[in-house]
C-alpha cells in the first residue's frame, strides 16, 4: 500500500533526439551533458524536489541505459524514499503483448497504474529536454485557484518566433479558447512550454478514450489538449516569466551553454534555495597552469589547463594542453584537446581526443558565406587526428585521419 500523493510528476524522457545527432547516437536525449556538471534531466528532476514533488516517474524509450544508471535511486535530487522517490518506467509486454511508446499520451496511459499506487489529485506531465528553473507547486496552486481541468504553462516569445511553437490564444482571465500549431498568423505570443498540470480524474478520462482510438496519434499536443478544448473542458494557460529552453537542436544546446556565461541571463544553478542538482564523480580540483589562459569559462573538477581557453565550457576531466586554444566551445567528460588544435565554436562529446594541430570549427567572421557557418560537433570516442581539419558544421560520427579535412 502506498501512501496518498497529492501531486504525481511523469517525465517523459523516452524520445531519440535525433536532431542532435551525434549526440544523442548512445544515449537519450535527457542524459546529454550540459553546463560543464550536469545533465538535461537534472533540471526537470531538481524542480520537481524543489516544488515538494516526491513522486516522479521517469518515461523511458530509447537509449536509457545511461539516463537509468545516472537517475539510479535517485538520492543526489533527494528522491530515494521508500515508498515514492523517482522510478524509471520503461515499455513492458502486457496481456495484449509488448507496446512501445506510440506517442507522449500513450506513454502516460500504459503507466496509469504507476500514477493510480499514489491516488493524486493532480499529474504533472513534464518533458526532459528544457532548461528552466521553475516552481511547480506555484502552477498547481494557480490551477486549483482557476478550479481548471488541464493547466499549460506558456511563456512569451517574440512575435517573429511565435510561428515557431505551438499558440494558446486565451481570454482576459487566462482560459484558453484555441490552440494553433505553429501558426503562419499567430493571434498571441503564448508559446506551449510543454508544461501541463491535469486534474487526474480528467486525465484519466481523455487517455482512456485516445487509447481506443485507431485514428489519434497519441499526442498531448495533437490529441489530448484539443478534444478537451472541443468537449468545453476548464483549460487555462500559466504565464511563466523566468529563463526557459528547449535545447532539442545543436544550436539551442549551444546557446543555452553559453546563456550561462553571459552575466545578463537569469539562469543562477548554484542559489541555495532553489539549485539544480546532480550526480557527479568525485574528481580532484582542476590543475591550472603557469601557461594557461582562461576568460569567461566554467571549468569543472578534474580539468587539467595548460592551454588557451575563452568563452567555454568545460566539463570534468577534461584536458587542454599547452599551445591548444578553446573558444566558444563545449568540451564535455575526459576529452582531450592536444598541443597547439585549435577548437573554436565547437562542441566535443566525451572522451573524444583532439590531436596535435587539429583544427574543429571556425568562427563566424573567418567564412567567406555564412551559410557555411554552424557549431561543428564532434562524436564521443572518436579521435580527430594530427593536423586534422573539421569544417563549421560539421558532425562527426567516425575517427578522422591525421591530415584529412571533414
Amino acid at each position: 500500500m502506498f501512501p496518498k500523493q497529492e501531486v504525481v510528476a511523469m517525465l517523459l524522457a523516452g524520445g531519440q533526439g535525433s536532431r542532435l545527432g551525434v549526440l544523442t547516437k548512445k544515449i537519450a536525449k535527457p542524459a546529454v551533458p550540459f553546463g560543464g556538471k550536469y545533465r538535461i534531466i537534472d533540471f526537470p528532476l531538481s524542480n520537481c524536489v524543489n516544488s515538494g514533488i516526491e513522486a516522479v516517474g521517469v518515461l523511458t524509450q530509447y537509449q536509457p541505459l545511461v539516463l537509468n544508471e545516472y537517475i539510479g535511486n535517485g538520492q543526489p535530487w533527494d528522491l530515494d524514499f521508500m515508498s515514492s522517490g523517482v522510478h524509471c518506467l520503461s515499455p513492458y509486454e502486457q496481456v495484449g503483448g509488448a507496446d512501445w511508446y506510440s506517442g507522449t499520451a500513450n506513454a502516460i496511459f500504459q503507466n496509469l497504474n504507476y500514477i493510480e499506487r499514489y491516488n493524486p489529485d493532480y499529474v504533472v506531465i513534464l518533458s526532459g529536454d528544457h532548461i528552466y528553473k521553475m516552481d511547480y507547486a506555484e502552477m498547481i496552486s494557480f490551477h486549483k485557484e482557476k478550479e481548471a481541468d488541464c493547466t499549460i504553462g506558456v511563456i512569451n516569445v517574440d512575435l517573429e518566433e511565435a510561428s515557431r511553437f505551438g499558440i494558446l490564444n486565451t481570454n482576459t482571465d487566462g482560459s484558453i479558447y484555441e490552440f494553433e500549431e505553429k501558426p503562419q498568423q499567430p493571434k498571441s505570443t503564448k508559446a506551449s512550454m510543454g508544461i501541463y498540470v491535469f486534474s487526474f480524474d480528467k486525465l484519466k478520462k481523455y487517455l482512456i478514450e485516445d487509447a481506443t482510438d485507431t485514428n489519434s496519434s497519441n499526442d498531448f499536443g495533437k490529441n489530448i489538449l484539443p478534444k478537451m478544448l472541443s468537449c468545453g473542458e476548464k483549460m487555462f494557460a500559466y504565464e511563466f516569466n523566468g529563463y526557459w529552453k528547449d535545447v532539442g537542436t545543436i544550436d539551442s544546446l549551444w546557446e543555452a551553454n553559453m546563456d550561462l556565461l553571459d552575466p545578463n541571463v537569469t539562469l543562477d544553478l548554484s542559489e541555495e534555495n532553489n539549485k539544480i542538482y546532480s550526480r557527479n564523480p568525485v574528481m580532484p580540483p582542476h590543475y591550472v597552469s603557469d601557461s594557461a589562459i582562461i576568460q569567461n569559462s566554467i571549468v569543472a573538477d578534474g580539468c587539467s589547463i595548460a592551454g588557451e581557453i575563452e568563452f567555454s565550457v568545460l566539463f570534468a576531466g577534461v584536458t587542454v594542453e599547452k599551445d591548444a586554444l578553446v573558444t566558444a566551445s563545449i568540451i564535455m567528460p575526459g576529452a582531450v584537446i592536444e598541443e597547439g588544435a585549435v577548437v573554436q565554436y565547437a562542441i566535443v562529446s566525451e572522451n573524444a581526443v583532439i590531436h596535435k594541430g587539429a583544427k574543429v570549427g571556425a568562427r563566424p567572421e573567418e567564412m567567406e558565406n555564412m551559410q557555411d557557418w554552424g557549431i561543428a560537433v564532434v562524436g564521443d570516442n572518436l579521435e580527430i587526428g594530427e593536423n586534422a581539419v573539421v569544417s563549421p558544421k560539421a558532425m562527426i560520427d567516425e575517427h578522422v585521419p591525421g591530415g584529412a579535412a571533414k
